[in-house]
């Protein structure tokens, strides 16, 4: 007799003849699915632990407050809102809003699709300078 354990509704079978089944010293089949009933998306290192606990020789790097002043001034200057830059990015207006206070973690992506909506550079030497439209390869 095969029974299967674990299961609310066990295909016909009433849960006591499972124990009955025990009892009597009869095979009984137990199968356990491997991570049911948990969500294992999204795995947490133990880097990932520490970094969130966030001492002060392991943190995570910020934006500058320079860079945030640039990304501001440069929304103002084309007349946007943060919503605004925020459609225009694909991102949520609080990634905006914590790019500019000096909060967000830098994304290189964020950070380039920003930088050709403003038209100005935000990384490297010359921050807060005109954008160089680059040539198209061909």
């Amino acid at each position: 007799t095969r029974f299967r354990s674990g299961t609310a509704a066990i295909s016909g079978v009433k849960c006591y003849a499972i124990t009955g089944a025990q009892r009597r010293g009869e095979d009984i089949e137990t199968t356990k699915k491997w991570s049911a009933g948990q969500n294992k998306q999204h795995l947490v290192s133990k880097n990932t632990a520490k970094l969130d606990r966030e001492t002060e020789e392991l943190h995570h790097d910020r934006i500058p407050l320079e860079v945030g002043k640039v990304i501001q001034k440069g929304r103002q200057d084309k007349g946007l809102t943060q919503k605004d830059l925020a459609t225009k990015v694909n991102e949520k207006p609080q990634v905006i809003a914590d790019y500019e206070c000096g909060k967000a973690i830098p994304n290189n992506q964020i950070m380039g699709k920003i930088e050709r909506v403003l038209g100005l550079k935000l990384r490297g030497k010359d921050i807060g300078e005109p954008l160089e439209a680059k040539p198209k390869k061909k």
